[in-house]
């Protein structure tokens, strides 16, 4: 036969227990609120002027006017009807264009670490900083156009193409000459 010692428990001190829980739910909560502050921020898109139909994929190439700013507003980039293909922008960039639709106007925020980074952009002309490392970036964009970039270099090569035959027939349509109308007479020599 075994023996068995008791040893009176002591009684708990009233209050004890739910002192004891709440330590736990605020060190739950300091834990939550850490590893949330850890994630870092995402791409936000904002609609100004809503666009219509379907969204670009990945790796389409967008027709666009934008605005690229630092968080404080001051300007770094600007474009009007430019063909970006999106999969060789900065992925912050590309991630909230897909979130665009044809014909809207959107303010983008891209926080450093899917922008540039920790470095400085600097102008490759001149050795000036553009984009000081670390910085946020707001983009307004409005999508003009997308298609894919099979289509994309299809149109450039018949574009291309168009070129060298207005070039071989004396530069214009038609094969007049640039600047004269077709069909007007020729300018008498001084």
């Amino acid at each position: 036969m075994t023996e068995v010692t008791r040893v009176p428990i002591q009684p708990i001190a009233k209050g004890s227990l739910t002192k004891l829980w709440l330590g736990v739910i605020l060190a739950v909560l300091a834990g939550a609120g850490l590893a949330w502050a850890a994630v870092p921020a995402g791409v936000e898109v904002k609609a100004l002027t809503e666009g219509t139909g379907p969204s670009p994929g990945a790796t389409d190439v967008v027709l666009i006017n934008y605005t690229g700013k630092l968080a404080d507003g001051t300007v770094f980039d600007e474009g009007q009807a430019v063909p970006l293909q999106l999969d060789q922008m900065i992925p912050g960039f590309s991630e909230g264009v897909v979130k665009m639709k044809k014909g809207g106007k959107y303010e983008l925020t891209i926080p450093s670490d899917k922008g540039y980074g920790a470095e400085d952009k600097r102008n490759p002309q001149t050795g000036e900083v553009v984009i000081p490392g670390g910085s946020d970036l707001v983009f307004e964009v409005e999508l003009l156009e997308f298609m894919s970039a099979e289509d994309y270099q299809m149109r450039m090569q018949m574009m291309q193409q168009m070129m060298q035959q207005q070039q071989q027939d004396g530069g214009a349509p038609g094969g007049a000459p640039q600047g004269a109308p077709q069909g007007a007479p020729p300018i008498p020599p001084q």
